[in-house]
Formats: C-alpha cells, sequence, structure tokens
C-alpha cells in the first residue's frame, strides 16, 4: 500500500512534532518536583505526549486523501 503525497506529509510532520515534543528544553521544563495524580511531572508529560502522537499518528494514517 503506497502513501499519498498529503498522507506522507502529515507523517514527517507528525515526526518533527514528536521531536520537538522530546527535546531537551521542552523536556526541562517538566523536569520539576511536582505530581499529577501521584505521578512524576516528567514521566505524566512523557507519556501524555506519547500517546498523543500515537492517536494522531493512528488519526493520519487511516484518514483517506
Amino acid at each position: 500500500m503506497a502513501l499519498g503525497e498529503a498522507q506522507s506529509q502529515r507523517l514527517v510532520g507528525l515526526f518533527v512534532l514528536g521531536c520537538l515534543l522530546f527535546s531537551y528544553p521542552l523536556l526541562a521544563l517538566f523536569n520539576v518536583g511536582g505530581t499529577v495524580f501521584g505521578v512524576p511531572l516528567l514521566y505524566a508529560w512523557l507519556f501524555g505526549a506519547w500517546t498523543v502522537l500515537i492517536a494522531l499518528m493512528a488519526l493520519a494514517a487511516t484518514r483517506s486523501g
């Protein structure tokens, strides 16, 4: 199954978004002593951003052009 031009552009954009979300400057903002529902803020950010990226990739992969 070949990817369409628009679909491949969306996936490349999501890759760049993932690189930005997991870059050091942004991760350093969440590396503080706070917690979210008992989970350290950095771990909550990592798993939350990871979940959002997976959902967006699934949406981009199944969406027809």
